[in-house]
């Protein structure tokens, strides 16, 4: 990615509507946003996290759908930065559906996840992206994401 752009947790809780404890985006590592659009993210995943609790008690393993639900807030974060630059961010981004997705290894406490999601095509409102997630560069999970924008009703 060309001139790397970072975002913190500060930044983050501007661009997405999620908090404690389903706010699953830490930090952007970098983002660009000319053709194709795309991010990289990450959350540091902890033995605190309230699902370890019950999923699964003495073999703490993250949900898949708490996986996917993440790499759709790195998308969130990617398509509010998009219309940010635009001069028009009054929307909220909603999952509509998940194609391909795929799980290749379990995440646990002291994990680090990475998120690298990639816009395919927007259309009418609807962004198609593609997400991957990564410990240590080796893929856990995967999963092609549409989001449709909606006007905040909070706004």
């Amino acid at each position: 990615m060309s001139e790397p752009t970072t975002v913190n947790i500060e930044e983050i809780l501007e661009l997405l509507p999620h908090r404690y404890p389903f706010l699953l985006v830490d930090r952007v590592l970098e983002y660009q946003l000319e053709s194709p659009p795309r991010i990289r993210a990450l959350k540091n995943v902890t033995m605190n996290e309230p699902f370890f609790q019950g999923h699964f008690p003495g073999h703490p393993v993250m949900p898949g759908v708490l996986i996917l639900e993440a790499m759709a807030q790195a998308a969130g974060c990617l398509a509010h930065l998009a219309r940010k630059a635009e001069g028009a961010d009054n929307q909220l981004y909603y999952l509509v559906k998940i194609d391909k997705a795929r799980f290749s290894r379990v995440v646990v406490p002291g994990d680090q996840l990475i998120f690298e999601v990639s816009q395919k095509r927007l259309v009418r409102g609807m962004g198609l992206y593609e997400a991957t997630t990564l410990v240590e560069d080796r893929r856990v999970a995967s999963a092609e994401l549409l989001c449709a924008a909606r006007p905040n009703p909070a706004a």
